[in-house]
């Protein structure tokens, strides 16, 4: 959620926040509540002056009248003030956390800017088969089954590809809980932050629906959950869901910051506005397995922090030896909380196109006020700013994997880097 000061002090650079996120708020409704709020505010506390300081007197019944007429009045205006509360955090709530000036600016996808393209793409001297047609062939994934049981957009991943799956999840552990790897990422890209590791976690994949609401997501329909309706509970659809509310309505010391989660979960998505898209296979399904890092950080320093992350997405992707590109995520393609987006996408032979595998966000202090989330620096309470990136989406590494490492006698290579964690070194 954004400061309401800073709404009433500058409502100009709010509607062009707005108008970049092609989103309309009614920022002018939006302040006229908020003042006559402000009046309603100071006339009540005003009345309650009076009453508190007639209670230590001797007054006559014409006078014990009047305070009976103010009682009235104050309830009136607390009901009206009630009503005031809720209509203005009903649009505050609608307005997006504003991009950066930096970040480019566009209407949707198309105007993503590709900043870079990094390793050299396969050249196969055979026809390549897309990753389903190689995984089947070698009983490695099934979604005829799983649609039987599931229904559609499920799989069972089998074999060996549940054992690279794992060994996946043990180099990303084993990397980003590593202070040698933490600071050569930081040295080769020449970064001022802190040289501190990742605090590994699992976390509940059940959270409350007023938590996921006040991650900001819902507010714009970025992301349609699972609802536990006889519980009152929410599926995430990443660890980020259940990682960033961590510290709900808690003080961080200071001293701690900044401080770095990386969390392992399933996760679950209904998908429902993608009918359509990549209904074959296991790119676009509704239960996945993640790899999700958030930070916890200074204000000041969640620009530097969010090229960290980045340059931490981009070491993975080195370490596999797979190629791919990096976004700038225009303003019009940004999610509600986000204020500054970066993806990256992996090199896919068989479409010979990128897709996306990774995204890493600067949400600032959006979701801190929502969730009460501070820290203290010389006795003043300020938010924190709270980032969040993909360490690594399993289900589309394995399938770039699967696409990139292919050979010629239908089989897989296995990365180099990962051999260490398996008994063998081809699918």
């Amino acid at each position: 959620m954004v400061d309401i000061k800073k709404v009433l002090e500058d409502p100009d650079y709010f509607k062009e926040a707005c108008l970049k996120k092609n989103v309309f708020v009614d920022i002018g409704t939006l302040i006229e509540k908020k003042k006559k709020q402000n009046k309603l505010i100071q006339r009540r506390d005003e009345l309650r002056h009076i009453l508190k300081s007639s209670s230590k007197k001797n007054i006559s019944l014409q006078e014990k009248e009047k305070l009976k007429n103010i009682k009235k009045e104050i309830k009136i205006l607390e009901e009206a003030l009630d009503t005031l509360e809720k209509e203005v955090y009903e649009i505050l709530r609608k307005i997006p956390n504003p991009p950066f000036p930096w970040v480019p600016v566009g209407k949707d996808e198309k105007d993503n800017v590709v900043l870079k393209e990094v390793g050299e793409k396969p050249n196969f001297d055979f026809k390549i088969k897309d990753y389903l047609t190689l995984a089947e062939e070698l009983d490695l994934i099934d979604v005829k089954r799983a649609s039987k049981i599931s229904g559609p957009r499920f799989g069972y991943l089998k074999n060996q590809l549940v054992i690279l799956e794992f060994a996946l999840v043990k180099f990303i552990f084993d990397e980003l809980t590593n202070l040698d790897v933490i600071e050569k990422i930081i040295k080769e890209n020449n970064l001022k932050v802190e040289t501190k590791t990742f605090i590994p976690i699992v976390p509940p994949v059940m959270i409350k629906p007023e938590i996921m609401w006040s991650l900001g997501y819902v507010d714009s329909g970025d992301i349609e959950v699972y609802k536990i309706l006889e519980d009152n509970l929410v599926l995430v659809g990443t660890a980020e869901h259940s990682l960033v509310p961590y510290f709900k309505d808690e003080i961080i010391d200071i001293k701690n910051l900044p401080i770095r989660f990386l969390g392992f979960s399933t996760c679950f998505r209904r998908e429902a506005g993608s009918y359509g898209k990549d209904t074959r296979g296991i790119f676009r399904v509704h239960q996945f397995d993640k790899l999700e890092m958030v930070s916890f950080a200074l204000p000041e320093m969640s620009v530097e922090e969010h090229k960290f992350l980045l340059a931490v997405e981009e070491y993975v992707m080195q370490a596999l030896k797979i190629p791919y590109r990096v976004l700038h995520i225009c303003t019009g393609d940004l999610g509600h909380p986000t204020a500054e987006k970066f993806d990256i996408e992996a090199w896919i032979p068989s479409e010979n196109r990128y897709r996306e595998t990774h995204s890493c966000s600067n949400t600032t202090d959006f979701q801190a006020r929502r969730l009460n989330i501070r820290f203290k620096r010389k006795n003043k309470l300020e938010y924190v700013h709270i980032l969040n990136a993909t360490a690594l989406a399993i289900g589309r590494t394995l399938i770039a994997i699967i696409e990139n490492y292919q050979t010629k006698d239908g089989h897989i290579k296995v990365p180099e880097v990962l051999t260490k964690y398996l008994n063998f070194d081809i699918i």
